[in-house]
């Protein structure tokens, strides 16, 4: 540890300089080739796949990408929903040396034509359900196609510098414009530095992630992560409610379980049973878990759930363990290799402990960003000096260990004084009737912003016993002066709350007031 807001452990060893992200991912098939690596279940089935069976698919699925004689480092826009196809192309893009860029099945066709321009891909694959896009400009592979690529004979992998591209990732940015975030072939060997800083992970597991295939989470957390050690990924099935998360559990006898936050409030949500008596404890991100659900989790499962914190630039840095167990308010600490600080952007400078800031990343940390693609102003611009800002504001205390304040863009103002919208939402979620809020400083008129609470509740208690309920439990400034219910709360894919969204919506539907008046 160093003055100020930092943290520095020793860095891990070096990616290899001969490196394929594939081949790193599949090494197992060559030492435990009729182990399971996936098990794809639903309450009656459960379709397996040994190593031997994922690294042929894959390798044959190289081959028929080469045999069509894309140019070494073509990008491939996946247009894959939640079906084993999706890991297959994209490991096997990556193990014949082209660049895949996975993207959302939801994404409309406008969204889709943009990321198009944005990428320029010399292929399209288009899985089972998605319409093909309309005059893409390039070769599109359908479901049919992609089939086919799985029975051709296979290439082998392709190594090269560890530094060199090998998949591109769509994010919104803060700006809420798409940006395509670059990552090296080196960022699956950074990813070694969570297998105990987050997961405790060994090739013995069986970890069964709750998230489509498709979703990045999954690909890293779900697939990669524990083929890389040699462990079993389980996947529910296409179409799996959450209340049958548990069964599966149980009776695959997974031992760890990875979620985002509102898959363990639908599982708490159920009066079943809850027995899964091989889990050794489960795993969040993707957004901050309310500090109730983590509760609750423990006393109807007899589990611990350990939180990471993360970004598309760099995944999961930030994390509990059960080796390091860190208690609320602390979301985890540093990762051992990491090199992190807690910066005041005005000075570039670490902040005193204790202090709000920015939290920053070392630009050499082997699992960051190589950049933007083609977007070499916006790349820039998130750095200062050495360090990447990630636009988290957080505090680190004098061990490390990180409380998480939320978004730098969500981050409101009442009086003069900075409010974490986490804070008012941790209070909000602890009242009995709701079911779930989100906080966010409005303008009620031209230039006076308020705290809002907008809530989710079967039974809405009135304004004032809300208003009295927060004020016993947070200081004046940081209570909500204005008390929303609404049916549903507006999230991203991957389940974070949007709450520039909610800002926008009371916006559009107040402004005419504002006009009138």
């Amino acid at each position: 540890m160093n003055a100020g807001s930092i943290f520095h452990s020793a860095p891990q060893a070096p990616c290899p300089p001969n490196f394929n992200l594939a081949a790193h991912v599949l090494a197992a098939a060559k030492t435990t080739p009729e182990k399971p690596a996936l098990e794809i279940l639903s309450s009656t089935t459960a379709r397996r796949w040994t190593y031997r069976e994922v690294e042929h698919a894959v390798l044959a699925t190289a081959g028929g990408l080469r045999a069509l004689g894309l140019p070494d480092g073509a990008r491939i826009l996946l247009r894959v929903g939640d079906e084993v196809s999706f890991p297959l192309l994209f490991l096997g893009a990556v193990a014949a040396g082209y660049v895949p860029s996975p993207s959302s099945a939801q994404l409309t066709a406008p969204e889709v034509d943009h990321l198009i321009r944005l990428l320029a891909p010399a292929l399209i694959c288009v899985g089972t359900g998605i319409d093909a896009p309309q005059n893409p400009g390039c070769r599109v592979l359908l479901p049919d196609d992609i089939a086919a690529l799985q029975v051709h004979a296979p290439a082998s992998f392709r190594p090269g510098n560890p530094d060199r591209l090998a998949y591109v990732i769509p994010t919104s940015g803060t700006a809420g414009a798409p940006r395509l975030v670059e990552h090296a072939h080196r960022a699956v060997w950074a990813r070694r530095m969570m297998w105990q800083g987050w997961y405790g992970l060994c090739k013995n597991d069986r970890l069964l992630h709750a998230g489509a295939m498709n979703w990045t989470y999954t690909l890293g957390t779900g697939l990669c992560d524990p083929w890389a050690i040699g462990a079993t990924a389980l996947i529910a099935a296409p179409g799996t409610e959450a209340h049958d998360l548990p069964g599966l559990l149980g009776t695959h006898r997974a031992s760890l379980f990875a979620a985002a936050p509102g898959i363990f409030r639908r599982i708490l949500g159920n009066a079943g049973d809850i027995s899964m008596p091989k889990l050794r404890h489960a795993l969040s991100a993707g957004e901050k878990l309310p500090p109730e659900i983590r509760a609750r989790w423990q006393a109807r499962t007899g589990t611990a759930i350990y939180e990471a914190l993360g970004m598309s630039e760099i995944s999961t840095f930030i994390s509990s363990s059960p080796a390091n167990p860190t208690a609320e308010p602390a979301i985890g600490r540093p990762q051992d290799g990491r090199h992190v600080a807690v910066i005041d952007p005005g000075r570039g400078a670490p902040v005193p402990f204790d202090q709000p800031g920015i939290l920053a990343v070392s630009r050499d940390d082997p699992g960051l960003m190589r950049g933007y693609f083609r977007n070499p102003s916006a790349t820039a611009a998130q750095f200062r000096g050495d360090w990447f800002l990630t636009g988290d504001i957080v505090a680190m205390r004098p061990d490390g260990e990180i409380t998480y304040l939320g978004r730098e863009d969500d981050m409101m103002n009442a009086g003069g004084f900075r409010v974490s919208p986490i804070e008012v939402e941790a209070v909000l979620n602890r009242h009995p009737a709701i079911e779930e809020s989100a906080a966010a400083a409005v303008e009620v008129k031209p230039g006076t912003h308020v705290i809002a609470a907008f809530y989710q509740a079967l039974s809405p208690p009135d304004d004032a016993a809300l208003l009295a309920y927060c004020s016993a439990r947070l200081a004046r400034y940081k209570c909500p002066r204005l008390f929303i219910r609404v049916d549903t709360l507006p999230k991203s894919a991957n389940g974070k709350l949007r709450r520039a969204a909610l800002r926008a919506q009371y916006a559009a539907r107040h402004r005419a007031e504002w006009n009138d008046t």
